[in-house]
């Protein structure tokens, strides 16, 4: 994957009917975390962690920061914050491939300077099994 434009990295929350981008959306992250399970024993060899494989839970998150801009998707991430919904999101990733899954906004801020727009922050954490798509 050689470099992209960040503005090129999507994110899409499922509106009921398909998926809509989430607009003004400036910044964007998604990190995959996985735990480890740690059993390592007094005859592990010279003391040498060890782990195992498969066992630890995984998760995923998506942050972003951007303005508002457009009132359907800011609805959409409104009201599924206040609900504690579940919704399955995308997230594309060019010349990369398509996460997918369910996914609940864990945090949501507003900010503002006095000469400037409001902003928003959002984070969304994994509530289950994400899939891959290659492109």
């Amino acid at each position: 994957m050689g470099a992209q434009k960040g503005k090129d990295l999507l994110v899409k929350m499922f509106d009921g009917a398909s998926y809509a981008t989430v607009a003004g959306l400036r910044s964007r992250k998604i990190a995959f975390n996985a735990e480890l399970v740690d059993v390592t024993h007094a005859e592990s060899v010279d003391r040498w962690r060890e782990l195992l494989a498969g066992a630890g839970v995984k998760r995923a998150s998506i942050s972003g920061r951007g303005l508002f801009k457009d009132a359907a998707s800011d609805a959409l991430l409104r009201q599924s914050f206040f609900d504690g919904a579940i919704n399955n999101c995308q997230v594309i990733v060019p010349d990369f491939g398509t996460i997918q899954g369910a996914f609940q906004i864990s945090g949501l801020e507003f900010s503002g300077e006095h000469n400037g727009e409001v902003t928003f922050d959002i984070s969304l954490e994994s509530a289950s099994a994400l899939t891959f798509a290659a492109l």
